[in-house]
């Protein structure tokens, strides 16, 4: 699998709080210039992205309620409207993984819900994050089929802001739970091509990756650092 195929599995991330304007831009332009499929990044960041993936290959996706999705779902669920109004094409938001410890699961499908009722109506990609490093391999599962219920269209594993990213072991969780019915994307410490070929040969279909890791899974390298993304 070569540079021009990997590349569109990639969900480049552009996440850190205290990134600047000027390291922005220029992760954006990384992300151009090997054409990730999305450019993710933070709400404040969404127009200067939009400016910059404007006819190109990349699309916009942003993060809703990142990285410790407690907020109350009303509250979501209106982020959720206005990143729409703002022309994201994607969004990542992640899931009251509090719920799922406590085995809240209407709950925790219903705070799900809110957001893909406005991510359906406007023909948006939702993915949801569930922060797989707090929870075990059958909370998983159950995390998995509330996403698939709740009309999701991709489980995702990690923020990259937890104790830790995506394992083996989760992601044949999610992908025997998936049973096709909904999308799958490892995210945290994927920063090589082995890395990030061995999830897509499971059948992953998307993988969260740090900017920073672009060049190197993309040209067959290994990045350098140690970023939980």
């Amino acid at each position: 699998m070569g540079m021009m195929k990997i590349n569109r599995y990639l969900d480049a991330a552009i996440l850190k709080p205290e990134t600047t304007r000027k390291e922005t831009i220029a992760a954006i332009n990384e992300c151009l210039k090997y054409k990730t499929m999305t450019a993710c990044v933070r709400p404040c960041d969404i127009e200067l992205a939009k400016s910059m993936c404007k006819g190109t290959d990349t699309f916009v996706c942003c993060v809703l309620n990142f990285p410790h999705g407690n907020d109350s779902s009303d509250a979501k669920q209106a982020e959720a409207e206005l990143y729409v109004k703002k022309g994201v094409v994607e969004i990542d938001m992640v899931a009251n993984f509090a719920l799922a410890k406590s085995a809240e699961w209407k709950l925790y499908e219903e705070d799900i819900r809110v957001v893909s009722s406005v991510t359906k109506k406007a023909g948006i990609v939702l993915k949801v994050i569930f922060e797989t490093c707090y929870l075990s391999i059958d909370e998983i599962r159950l995390c998995t089929k509330a996403a698939i219920a709740a009309e999701a269209d991709f489980v995702k594993t990690s923020t990259g802001f937890g104790t830790g990213g995506a394992t083996d072991e989760a992601v044949r969780a999610m992908l025997e739970t998936a049973d096709g019915k909904i999308k799958v994307k490892p995210s945290g410490g994927i920063r090589d091509y082995a890395r990030a070929k061995s999830f897509i040969d499971m059948g992953c279909h998307r993988l969260g990756v740090n900017f920073s890791s672009v060049a190197a899974i993309c040209d067959g390298g290994k990045a350098d650092g140690t970023d939980s993304y």
